[in-house]
């Protein structure tokens, strides 16, 4: 057995656990060795379920039975109903909103469970309580090392030992995961895996070696074992993940730019021409970008600002800086700048910020859509847009008549191709592919290639090639000057991120942040409306349309859940909720509808309504989270809250914080959870972005942070997102090493790893 053995080699597998496996990604003894245990169970409980006292948190030990799921014959809510047993009695328990449970839990299953304890004296029970399933391995001993709640003569555990409790999926258990790393560490396969971290790094954070912390993680006599171990663990994935972004970096400071002279005159002289101030976080970031213009290689920056913070003006400043400087060697014609959204609403609302901006001005403005092109000014009437055919949009931005196209993911086909494209912008990054966005930031005239940073196809020579002593930069620079050369990047999101993910994820990236809102936002009030407190809440709403003002009402699914489906999401749908409002609480005013399985026309028709105000309420899915932009709109409703991440409410609520009219936001929960409540009454107490970002990531813990694994990280790699000083060790170690030696000549086994993890974050 050796650690690049397929599992299959050497287990005897069911169809259930290959697809298990295959499920979890499993496929070598090396994975095997890399799915750690998600937490530890020792042998001991709490209480019985005999003599339970209602309003006290319990935990017991037991087995259940005859769980059923059903519909509650009053509210018609969907429940899961039954009896939890143990040695001394048995107890009914009860979830509300889960009628997956009856299916997730088997007859006679033996598990854990912690509640708190409802009911009266003589009639208790456990509500929504959270449940460990206990591997039938070790049942028995966990169960007679509690309190005797079970007697079959079975011996009792060590109440102190430490019992593994790994990831499952369907046809695969905890049990054998633990069976199985005691065959690999018996083979010795643990031992056998080069460790990417240098030695003396190692000895500088006092980590274990490789070896030993397989061993601590997967089988600690103590919980200080496993803490060593994930704290190392965390560090390889970290120092591994800011290697692949050091080598990203260097390679892009290898790659020849336009130069955009006279940056900070021109952007001067934009910032003249508009009727209001920047403000000083604006002015920091356009610095920002102006250095970099100057410097020889293209720019990579992300622009991280709130809500309302103004990232748009910033982006219109620096275009302005581009797209009014002249192309090397020409005495006619402008740089270009492409602007990339990740919705047609966005990038149509962009295409009319940027006229508003430029409209006094002799530049020619592009949008491209799936649904249609547009140019601006049109020949026809003046001051305004018109239509255009693709095919002759297409032909002006390759002639460089075109100094600015805007659009959505229509801009990387290959059919747009550029002159002189100096800058490229892309909005709400988080939201396309990575190979979405190198596409677009490596293309341009001449034949740029659409690529992805560090490739198999077309980079990196550090983790493919396998020459000793290659040198980034030398051959890459070479390489690339048959190419046109690359734009400057700069990437931006409203999206609000912990600072330690900022400098993990987007380590490639430097970081600007917009920290402050324009003069005039008026500050907006959050409440969290309980069940009997809705009726005001609509009066608050009718108060605020009564001033000729407008909302929004989000809900978390488009269409009513299927009766007859059991398992079906129960939340309330834009399309039903629209019908009751029009009906029931606002005949008086107009109710629209949006959400995102509308064709893109449909859409448009409906914005343009709701911006003319024609529409008062507008009854939508989390569509409306980003860039939409109505003034006027000044309330929110968001049903289900607590079915969105707290970065996404704060998006959702920034829909009306866009004007100096006091803005209201209700958040409408379904569920009154202890974790739900918590993260709302931290979005009900502040409107600071990062703020709630940083709270985000604590609460909800590793993985989970907005669906944590779109970042491409394990949980145990989340974690290390709240080890400021781990974070900031692991990207010094990183530049280190790479400065050291570029080629990763001498760390085959970092350069092994950092192609993994490179693997890792790019699987989209």
């Amino acid at each position: 057995m050796n650690p690049s053995s397929n599992i299959t080699d050497h287990f005897r597998l069911t169809p259930d656990q290959k697809a298990a496996l295959r499920r979890l990604g499993l496929l070598t003894i090396r994975d095997l060795l890399y799915h750690f245990p998600v937490r530890f169970e020792t042998a001991g409980a709490s209480g019985n379920a005999a003599g339970l006292v209602p309003g006290v948190k319990v935990t017991l030990i037991g087995t259940f039975h005859g769980l059923k799921a059903r519909k509650l014959w009053k509210s018609r809510r969907n429940a899961t109903e039954g009896w939890f047993e143990d040695g001394t009695g048995r107890v009914k328990v009860m979830w509300f909103n889960q009628p997956y449970i009856a299916s997730y839990i088997p007859e006679n299953t033996v598990a854990k469970v912690t509640a708190t304890v409802g009911g009266k004296d003589g009639r208790v029970y456990l509500t929504n309580p959270e449940v460990e399933i206990i591997p039938p391995d070790m049942a028995v001993a966990v169960a007679n090392a509690g309190k005797g709640l079970f007697s079959d003569g079975t011996a009792g555990a060590d109440a102190s030992k430490l019992f593994p409790v790994y990831p499952e999926s369907r046809g695969i258990t905890s049990r054998w995961f633990y069976h199985a790393i005691e065959r690999v560490f018996a083979a010795r396969a643990h031992t056998a895996i080069p460790d990417p971290i240098p030695s003396d790094i190692l000895k500088k954070y006092r980590l274990p070696d490789l070896g030993v912390a397989f061993a601590y993680i997967h089988t600690p006599e103590k919980d200080a074992h496993a803490k060593a171990a994930r704290k190392r663990f965390a560090f390889e994935e970290i120092l591994t993940i800011q290697i692949t972004r050091a080598l990203e970096r260097a390679e892009n400071d290898s790659f020849k730019t336009f130069p955009i002279t006279d940056a900070r005159m021109r952007t001067d002289e934009f910032l003249g021409s508009i009727p209001f101030p920047p403000t000083k976080a604006q002015i920091r970031a356009i610095d920002d970008v102006i250095k970099d213009f100057g410097k020889p290689h293209s720019m990579a920056r992300l622009l991280e600002g709130d809500v309302g913070s103004g990232k748009t003006l910033v982006a219109a400043a620096t275009s302005y800086a581009a797209v009014t400087a002249r192309p090397p060697d020409r005495e006619s014609g402008t740089l270009q700048v492409a602007y990339m959204a990740p919705t047609e609403i966005l990038a149509t609302q962009h295409f009319q910020s940027f006229i508003e901006y430029f409209s006094h001005l002799p530049i020619n403005i592009g949008l491209i859509t799936g649904s249609g092109c547009k140019k601006f000014p049109s020949k026809i009437g003046k001051g305004k847009a018109t239509d255009v055919s693709r095919a002759q949009l297409l032909k002006w931005v390759e002639g460089g008549e075109i100094a600015l196209l805007i659009g959505t993911h229509a801009l990387i086909q290959k059919s747009v191709q550029f002159q002189h494209l100096a800058y490229v912008i892309i909005d709400e990054q988080h939201r396309f592919a990575t190979k979405q966005r190198r596409a677009l930031a490596r293309k341009g005239g001449g034949g740029a290639r659409d690529s992805d940073f560090l490739s198999e196809d077309c980079l990196s020579p550090v983790l493919r090639a396998s020459s000793a002593g290659q040198k980034i930069g030398v051959p890459r620079a070479a390489e690339y000057q048959q190419f046109t050369p690359t734009p400057h990047f700069l990437s931006m999101t409203a999206t609000p991120i912990p600072r330690t993910l900022a400098l993990t994820i987007y380590g490639d990236l430097d970081l600007s942040i917009l920290d402050e809102l324009p003069p005039g936002r008026a500050k907006i009030t959050t409440r969290i409306v309980k069940k009997t407190d809705r009726a005001q809440a609509y009066e608050s709403v009718r108060a605020e349309l009564a001033k000729g003002r407008q909302a929004y009402v989000v809900c978390p699914r488009i269409e009513e859940p299927d009766p007859e489906k059991i398992n079906a999401l129960q939340a309330k749908s834009a399309k039903a909720e629209a019908k009751r409002l029009q009906k029931d609480v606002f005949p008086e005013y107009e109710v629209g509808l949006l959400h995102g399985a509308m064709k893109p026309k449909e859409k448009d028709d409906v914005m343009k309504q709701f911006e003319r105000n024609e529409i008062q309420i507008l009854v939508a899915t989390s569509v409306v989270e980003v860039g939409i932009n109505v003034p006027n709109a000044t309330a929110i409703m968001i049903e289900g809250a607590e079915r969105f991440g707290l970065a996404q409410l704060h998006q959702l609520r920034g829909r009306v914080m866009r004007s100096a009219h006091p803005p209201l936001c209700f958040l409408l929960p379904e569920t009154t959870g202890e974790v739900s409540v918590k993260r709302l009454k931290a979005l009900e107490k502040s409107d600071d972005g990062f703020t709630l970002a940083e709270s985000d990531l604590a609460a909800r813990g590793a993985g989970d942070l907005r669906g944590g694994h779109q970042w491409g990280i394990s949980d145990i790699g989340m974690e290390a997102l709240q080890n400021v000083k781990l974070i900031r060790a692991a990207r010094e170690e990183a530049i280190r090493i790479v400065q050291a030696d570029p080629g990763l000549a001498h760390h085959d086994a970092l350069k092994t790893r950092a192609r993994s993890v490179h693997a890792e974050l790019h699987a989209e």
